[in-house]
């Protein structure tokens, strides 16, 4: 029987569906015309999340790595919008990054902690 706990399959499943979700903006930003830094950003985000969810599932030693990757990504692709675009507001997308950050800490260190309990 596998050990996995509920929360590593809550947080795969989040990491997947936020993956999916970002990832459906990329078929009209290739059809339209859109910022190409933006829709490497999304595409970044998409990949990031449906990695980290995969090694999340399966359990792997990088997926902590793939995580904070993704809060990166998050947080840049945001005050990017923000101060490089101008298309959404500051104070939001500082709003966004500061949170992404703070969630990716937590998830990150949840999983690390496990991986040790898991070792030992």
């Amino acid at each position: 029987m596998n050990n996995r706990s509920t929360a590593l399959i809550l947080i795969a499943v989040a990491l997947a569906g936020y993956g999916l979700y970002i990832g459906s903006y990329v078929p009209g930003m290739l059809v339209g015309q859109s910022a190409l830094l933006l829709l490497i950003c999304f595409v970044l985000q998409t990949v990031f999340a449906l990695a980290a969810a995969i090694g999340v599932w399966r359990g792997q030693s990088w997926a902590p790595g793939v995580v904070v990757a993704l809060g990166v990504t998050v947080a840049a692709t945001a005050l990017i919008e923000a101060f490089v675009l101008g298309i959404v507001a500051y104070l939001h997308a500082l709003l966004i990054a500061v949170v992404a950050i703070v969630v990716v800490v937590f998830i990150s260190a949840y999983l690390n902690r496990r991986r040790g309990l898991r070792s030992a």
